[in-house]
């Protein structure tokens, strides 16, 4: 027998605390009262937490231009954090530029990804005036007219994540190839209206190696000097992994400031290049720690506790096996238990094999951690079931930052 089967509240207490790395700066009693008043479920977001992360990255890279990756949260109360902070904004669709255009985002201060822009896109943009659009095939210098641009290329470096968030190796829908590049300097060149102001490359998402960028930067800095003309602006994009568990370490950002700038000027002077300007593109790594989803337990058939959401608020279990570590708002001796959501399919698993309460009822209320990046923009509407509200909280005050969605609104759209 256990010294925790021996005496019980030992055992709560035990199991009842929570990872200060994981969790934002919201009481239990808080996020209990968000799910009372807003109901479930519901994104919560600590709006401090969001504009920490800006400052880290900022004071981390004094030298280096600090834009935010929208498609990790895309709405006006975070880009208006973000611009307030002195960061720029990464847009890759006309919808989250008119999320930047809603709050007055200066223009100048955007950049447009996507591999396939659409010409409604590129339209945009142009229409705004976005500091750069980063070129990611040959036929979009074609569609562009009186733009400053950066080329993005596959560096060829396979990083260590999973599959599906690799982008920087060869075979990937994303950037030019090494002779792509040079095809689309020459064509770049050829146009007076285009001006060239850089490099792109971004090797995935959850990288926790620090090696990983600086072989990237080095190797960017080889075909900046291969291509022998003037590049002002190099873009490292970001994929600086995130701690979703307890078993996961922090990104060593200090170590990635100091080790990629150094190796920049390093091969620049090897090279015989100037050191161009570094950008970054954090998402995740800004808003993930910020977020996290409120449930409400609808059943109980051991081991599976059903909640009532799932895939269509949080997809990242379903693509990428994504893994969580979620407690109650309450404490009790726990047993292993997997958390599943409400929706048709055998893969709607949010977290399996997690220490719930053993006596976990209907009408308990599950916290989730972590929940601030690809869960409010990756939501859908399977099963007609209505997008969870953003809540957001700040010293004390709480107000809806994006309204959950109603019947009323999934049926507003259907004209047939």
């Amino acid at each position: 027998m256990t010294l925790t089967e021996l005496l019980p509240s030992l055992g709560c207490s035990v199991s009842a605390q929570a990872d200060p790395r994981l969790w934002p700066g919201v009481s239990d009693r808080r996020l209990g009262w968000i799910a009372a008043t807003f109901g479930t479920p519901t994104y919560v977001l600590d709006e401090n937490v969001v504009r920490e992360q800006c400052r880290r990255f900022r004071d981390a890279l004094p030298g280096a231009r600090v834009a935010f990756a929208s498609k990790a949260l895309s709405c006006k109360a975070v880009v208006r954090w973000v611009l307030e902070e002195g960061l720029s904004l990464d847009v890759c669709s006309a919808g989250e530029l008119a999320v930047a255009r809603a709050v007055g985002f200066p223009a100048e201060r955007v950049l447009l990804h996507g591999n396939a822009k659409t010409p409604e896109d590129l339209k945009a943009a142009q229409a705004y005036g976005v500091g750069r659009i980063v070129v990611d095939s040959l036929h979009e210098i074609d569609l562009l007219t009186d733009q400053r641009v950066l080329l993005r290329v596959m560096p060829g470096i396979a990083a260590d994540t999973h599959p599906s968030l690799a982008t920087g190796v060869d075979g990937q829908k994303f950037g030019l190839s090494a002779s792509e590049v040079e095809e689309a300097v020459r064509r770049i060149d050829a146009r007076p209206d285009l001006t060239l102001e850089g490099l792109h490359c971004h090797v995935g998402s959850q990288i926790r190696h620090v090696a990983t960028f600086e072989q990237a930067a080095r190797r960017m800095v080889a075909l900046i000097a291969r291509l022998g003309r003037s590049i002002r602006e190099l873009d490292l994009g970001g994929g600086f992994a995130v701690p979703y568990t307890s078993a996961e370490p922090d990104f060593d950002l200090t170590g990635y400031a100091d080790r990629v700038t150094r190796a920049i000027r390093y091969e620049c002077a090897r090279h015989r290049v100037p050191v161009p300007e570094l950008i970054i593109e954090p998402g995740r790594a800004i808003v993930a720690r910020a977020g996290v989803t409120l449930y409400r337990v609808t059943s109980v058939k051991h081991p599976f506790v059903a909640v009532d959401g799932g895939m269509s608020d949080n997809a990242r279990p379903a693509l990428y096996q994504a893994r969580y570590q979620p407690r109650l708002l309450r404490i009790g001796p726990t047993a292993p238990m997997t958390l599943v959501g409400r929706h048709c399919e055998a893969g709607d698993v949010l977290a399996a094999d997690v220490p719930l309460p053993r006596d976990v009822h209907p009408g308990d209320v599950v916290a989730v951690p972590v929940t601030g990046a690809y869960h409010h923009s990756l939501a859908s509407n399977y099963n007609q079931v209505g997008r969870p509200a953003l809540v957001g909280v700040r010293d004390g005050l709480t107000r809806v930052l994006v309204r959950a969605e109603t019947e009323e609104d999934l049926l507003r759209r259907d004209v047939g």
